[in-house]
């Protein structure tokens, strides 16, 4: 297997390895025993953008691998006095932190840092801009094959602000990659040309009875130029892009729904069915200390830090 010596987009990894990857994930949720680390490990997490669910999901898994957490506060660190993100980096691997995990509004803010030949540490990306999101990523598969068992030749939509979701491009290259069949849904003017060649586009009701897997996407306002933030309205979305309840009966028996959170309740989604039968939303955030879990490991292991699995 190829050493993952920092993990920041899960498209840099062959399928083999990212099988790895879920397999050790849903090895530690079936009770495998965590390897030994070699020496004191310590890690700081850095989230410029605002998170629930991956800061305290990472949180979670670096104390379930015995790392020791360094805190950092980007909102009252030297950042807010001009400090770059690679002398920030810097001044924790001087101080002896062996890894950070970054996300930031930066679309790929990992380039520079990699390519900086005074920085060591490992990296892991939590979210770049309107990039990638690793972790969101391998928790997804980690639902859908605890789900259906596999991966391969499932049909998977993904539905919603495909222009601004770091979701939806992460997850579709790697879900076409492992041979899933893909499906986009949403307004059309915010389809990305990214998605190009992956799947096929077209509107829910068309759509909806195919799938195996539904996953909604959030509407990131805060991405939206002024002209089109003051233009959505809620209800009118719901209306014509949401999983609505009538929309949610043209689903298979077998289908579930997912949704990267946090959920604009009858926005994306109907409020019912965030906690209805078919909701895997809240299956995914418990898999996400898992699969996190699942990263960190191999970024220690590739970096000697921590015991072979046995």
């Amino acid at each position: 297997m190829t050493e993952i010596k920092n993990c920041l987009d899960l498209a840099d990894l062959a399928p083999a390895d990212l099988q790895d990857l879920i397999n050790l994930a849903q090895a530690y949720q079936d009770g495998q025993a965590v390897p030994a680390l070699k020496r004191p490990v310590y890690a700081a997490n850095l989230f410029f953008e605002n998170s629930t669910r991956t800061k305290s999901s990472f949180q979670m898994a670096e104390k379930k691998l015995g790392i020791d957490l360094i805190e950092v506060d980007p909102k009252t660190s030297s950042v807010q006095k001009g400090e770059t993100l690679s002398d920030t980096v810097r001044t924790l691997q001087a101080i002896g932190v062996d890894l950070t995990v970054i996300r930031h509004s930066q679309t790929a803010w990992y380039q520079d840092l990699v390519e900086n030949p005074h920085i060591h540490l490992g990296l892991l990306n939590a979210g770049d801009g309107a990039g990638v999101h690793p972790s969101q990523t391998l928790l997804d598969l980690l639902t859908i094959q605890k789900e259906f068992g596999q991966i391969k030749g499932l049909k998977i939509g993904i539905i919603g602000d495909l222009a601004h979701s770091r979701v939806a491009k992460s997850d579709a290259k790697i879900l076409k990659q492992l041979g899933a069949e893909l499906y986009f849904g949403g307004p059309r003017a915010w389809y990305s040309n990214e998605f190009d060649g992956l799947g096929h586009f077209g509107n829910l009701e068309e759509i909806l009875p195919e799938l195996d897997v539904v996953m909604m996407l959030r509407v990131q306002l805060e991405r939206f130029d002024d002209i089109n933030r003051e233009s959505f309205t809620t209800v009118t979305y719901y209306d014509q892009y949401g999983l609505t309840l009538d929309r949610a009966k043209l689903m298979k028996d077998s289908a579930i729904i997912m949704h990267p959170a946090p959920v604009n309740r009858d926005v994306e989604i109907a409020s019912e069915l965030v906690d209805g039968g078919k909701s895997r939303i809240f299956t995914q955030m418990h898999n996400g200390v898992y699969a996190r879990m699942a990263m960190l490991t191999k970024v220690l292991q590739a970096r000697g830090l921590m015991e072979e699995q046995k």
